[in-house]
């Protein structure tokens, strides 16, 4: 089997200071340097030179943090090579926070402030106390979103805690500003309590037009989303189980249409039965998928287990594993057209992958390390996925949470529903042309610049065609 070399990422890259002897060839003996560690050179800026010296800003991915560290620590011991400093950049675009709040209008004289301010603005409030709707016309409420999360299940490190999880929020809050102009605020809960959730959501959801759920652990997330969206009448969306799922499904009907094959005709075998499991398979089902495997740590789910269940699992085994097969995960994928993966890093193998039937398509999300290294796989199976930017296909949610909320927002819906989730997963796919669709080209880029808008307005027609 062959094991690839680690990929090197933006995530881990250190931006050096560098003063360097000026001496034909000595800036390359440094760039070799790098190369033999194993670093990435992405950027090189010429600060200063003099006779004697030349200063440069380098930066250079990495695999890992002590990666990092070891290219740091090469470029120190160099002869004629000064490091001045070193910046991990990651930490850099973090450090402050990633968001601020800026006013829409100009606050410079007493005639403007009179009028944002008191005593103007009690004519407005008094107004929407007369017009409730009125809120959507004269406050933020029309564009803006709560990205919440209690910590407990945070990308893939776990219950780390709602402090920790605050610049995942703000990530997401940017990321809602940069590709659907929507105003978004992070709010990290110092509870895990399921019902002090709940509550705490509802009370503050006034100022909202909808509330984005984020990394809060199964199975809480699905009653938590469910009792929120009955109460509340604005849109409430858990984003790690319905955004993976509508942008798995939009690159599942691509790959099916390389492969040729119908998705009421192919096995799939879904492993990881998690928030974003679960949702996969219930999209994937509503999508005309008969004959679905899921899978967890215990092997195949299937009806009379008794370990590990819960109502989630009970209920989604209701439309599933038709056969009620069992056994282990290299069981159930003996035969499989598609294993997609959002577990944890080397849940299958290569003879896995050997053993599925002729063109086996694999999206292997787990996040940051996959189910399976592409590399070893590349020559048996036909389509491959991941959740990384540096691998071909990224399944990545925000191909679809910015546009769902514009869309929801604008047409002032008040839940986004299977249909809207639905419409929104074609949207992606139909985004890349029949001439533009390969094996390594089935789900848009994350910057394409078209996406957001399709969504979004497949969404609004969805949300109101009722």
């Amino acid at each position: 089997m062959s094991v690839s070399s680690p990929h090197t990422s933006a995530a881990f890259s250190i931006t050096v200071h560098l003063k360097i002897e000026n001496r034909p060839g000595q800036f390359a003996s440094v760039l070799t340097e790098i190369a033999d560690l194993g670093g990435s050179l992405a950027e090189v800026s010429l600060i200063s030179s003099t006779f004697h010296h030349n200063e440069r800003l380098v930066t250079i991915a990495a695999h890992s943090e002590m990666h990092a560290h070891e290219l740091q620590e090469r470029l120190r011991s160099l002869p004629s090579v000064e490091l001045i400093s070193c910046i991990d950049d990651t930490f850099a675009i973090h450090r402050g926070g990633k968001l601020t709040v800026e006013s829409r209008g100009s606050l410079e004289n007493f005639d403007q402030l009179s009028r944002a301010y008191s005593p103007g603005v009690a004519r407005v409030c008094t107004h929407i106390e007369k017009n409730p709707e009125a809120v959507f016309d004269y406050t933020i409420k029309k564009n803006t979103v709560a990205v919440i999360s209690d910590g407990s299940a945070v990308l893939g490190l776990g219950n780390i805690g709602p402090r920790a999880a605050i610049p995942v929020m703000e990530g997401k809050a940017a990321l809602f500003k940069q590709f659907a102009n929507i105003d978004a605020f992070p709010i990290c809960l110092e509870t895990q309590d399921t019902e002090e959730i709940i509550t705490t959501i509802k009370n503050i959801s006034t100022v909202f037009g909808g509330i984005n759920l984020e990394d809060i652990s199964a199975p809480r997330c699905f009653e938590i989303e469910r009792r929120l969206q009955a109460m509340l009448d604005i849109p409430v969306f858990h984003d790690d189980q319905h955004g993976t799922a509508v942008v798995v499904l939009a690159g599942m009907l691509n790959a099916l249409k390389i492969v040729s094959k119908k998705i009421e005709d192919v096995k799939i075998v879904v492993n990881g039965f998690g928030a974003g499991g679960v949702a996969c398979t219930r999209m994937l089902y509503e999508a005309g998928a008969r004959n679905i495997i899921p899978c967890d740590s215990k092997g195949v789910v299937y009806r009379g287990r008794a370990a590990g269940m819960n109502a989630e699992k009970d209920e989604v085994l209701t439309f599933t594993n038709p056969d009620n097969e069992k056994g282990t995960l290299s069981d159930a994928l003996k035969g499989a057209d598609i294993f997609l993966g959002v577990s944890v890093p080397g849940a299958i193998t290569r003879s896995d992958v050997i053993s599925m039937s002729k063109d086996p398509i694999v999206f292997a999300l787990a996040n940051p390390i996959p189910e399976i290294i592409p590399g070893e796989i590349q020559d048996v199976a036909r389509i491959i996925a991941t959740g990384r930017s540096d691998y071909a296909n990224q399944v990545n949610n925000v191909l679809c949470f910015p546009g769902i909320f514009r869309g929801a927002l604008d047409a002032q819906a008040r839940s986004i529903t299977p249909a809207m989730k639905r419409a929104a997963a074609y949207a992606i796919a139909d985004s890349i042309s029949t001439s533009e669709l390969r094996e390594d080209n089935i789900i848009p880029s994350a910057f394409d610049p078209k996406v957001p808008a399709l969504v979004a307005e497949s969404v609004r027609r969805a949300a109101l065609e009722g």
